[in-house]
């Protein structure tokens, strides 16, 4: 069974991935996707590799974390300038090449590193690792990896410099 959490990120690159190709406003693609149980339900059901015929229990039914799914469809937005120019350093294209369904993710494990510190690195690095086995492309899980990696090294780095004295902090 996925974790409440690990379903708000999915729904979030979801509409984040909606986001980007329609420039739809986040929060209408949230009142969407929740105003509308049974399509939810019909993604929830795919994401988990339940077959269409199959009826969804209602276990697994609308079982996420709204308040990440939340902090994710407004704070990615919101911080997208700072979350865009920390992956266009470690891109190897610029980022409008980037696959549209792998800078959902990309987005999301950045905008976690760089913003949520109750979500240590790690986490946020595999559950977008995971996220794009999911949903990405063949192999892209090892470029997410590879990107968020060094985020979260570089925002490591910083942090430690901004504790010793003399630092920024």
């Amino acid at each position: 069974m996925v974790s409440p959490r690990t379903q708000a990120r999915r729904y979030a690159a979801l509409a984040l991935y909606q986001w980007r190709l329609t420039g739809e406003d986040p929060m209408a693609i949230k009142r969407h996707m929740l105003d509308d149980p049974d399509w939810l339900d019909a993604v929830s059901a795919s994401l988990q590799g339940i077959d269409e015929d199959e009826a969804l229990a209602s276990a697994h039914r609308f079982r996420f974390n709204l308040e990440l799914f939340e902090q994710l469809l407004a704070g990615v937005p919101e911080r997208i300038e700072p979350i865009d120019a920390q992956l266009s350093r470690f891109l190897d294209r610029p980022i409008e090449q980037v696959d549209p369904v792998e800078l959902a993710i990309l987005r999301i494990g950045a905008f976690e590193i760089l913003f949520s510190a109750a979500i240590p690195d790690g986490v946020a690095i595999n559950e977008a690792v995971e996220l794009t086995k999911l949903l990405g492309a063949h192999e892209g899980h090892k470029y997410v990896n590879g990107v968020l990696d060094k985020i979260a090294r570089h925002q490591a780095v910083a942090r430690r410099a901004a504790e010793r004295p003399g630092g920024e902090g």
